[in-house]
């Protein structure tokens, strides 16, 4: 199984900064004894490895070296390796540049690596060999994509950063086979102009037939992407406690050093 890392972006929202977004210190992690700061990329990286992930891919800018010297070339017994996007042209070209090396029968996990959510194994709640929307409540959803779906959990619409949206629950992280990810690229090779969001795209293939689920199985979810949101992350991990490596390893979900 793949977890994909779309880490490609510039970071705007929370710059200026001397190192790439996804290594932004948020909360900590105990190295033995040694209580260290965490990278806040790393949370969604344990949460992909609990979810049975080995192989993992960050999808980059060209400058962003220091994430590879951070992850290197493993991380709790996952394969990490790196696609590049030389351009900032969205979210949908960031995930498609690791497309030459997924499978079609292949299981894909997606996430934002500047963001913290919980429950921890949220992801192992999204069904094996389909399209799956891992979502999360949140009181302004306006400010993300919001899934509109129906009580059996069925995808009617992703309204994209839409004022007046109708439902609370966001996506958080995706599920996908390497063959649906093989649809909606040649569904996105024929739009012009090509989307950036990924909710526009699913809409167009759900509008051609395609199905998607909504699993509301999230708690709570946080963009480390601004100021605001890192303090809201900082307090919200100040509710959990402290893991240690030993307890990650044994979860199979363990942070590099």
């Amino acid at each position: 199984m793949w977890g994909l890392i779309p880490a490609a972006g510039i970071g705007s929202r929370i710059q200026p900064l001397a190192f790439s977004k996804e290594l932004l210190p948020v909360g900590g992690r105990y190295d033995g004894k040694t209580e260290r700061p965490r990278a806040v990329s790393e949370y969604l990286v344990d949460r992909m490895l609990l979810a049975g992930a080995d192989k993992i891919c960050f999808v980059i800018s060209p400058g962003k070296s220091d994430i590879i010297e951070y992850y290197g070339g493993a991380v709790g017994g996952a394969m990490v390796c790196y696609a590049v996007q030389p351009e900032p042209l969205g979210l949908c070209d960031s995930l498609f540049r690791a497309l030459p090396l997924i499978g079609p029968d292949e299981e894909v996990l997606i996430g934002l690596p500047d963001t913290v959510w919980f429950p921890e194994n949220g992801l192992c709640k999204l069904p094996d060999r389909g399209l799956s929307f891992l979502c999360f409540p949140v009181a302004r959803p306006e400010l993300f994509d919001a899934v509109l779906a129906d009580k059996d959990g069925t995808v009617r619409e992703i309204q994209v950063k839409q004022e007046g949206a109708t439902s609370h629950w966001i996506w958080g992280a995706i599920k996908m086979t390497g063959a649906i990810m093989r649809e909606l690229h040649a569904l996105w090779l024929t739009r012009e102009p090509r989307d950036p969001y990924m909710g526009t795209l699913v809409n167009e293939w759900l509008a051609r037939g395609g199905s998607a689920r909504a699993v509301r199985a999230g708690e709570s979810y946080v963009d480390v992407g601004t100021l605001h949101g890192y303090r809201e992350a900082i307090q919200l991990l100040g509710t959990r406690p402290v893991r240690t490596l030993l307890q990650e390893e044994g979860d199979t979900a363990s942070a590099p050093a």
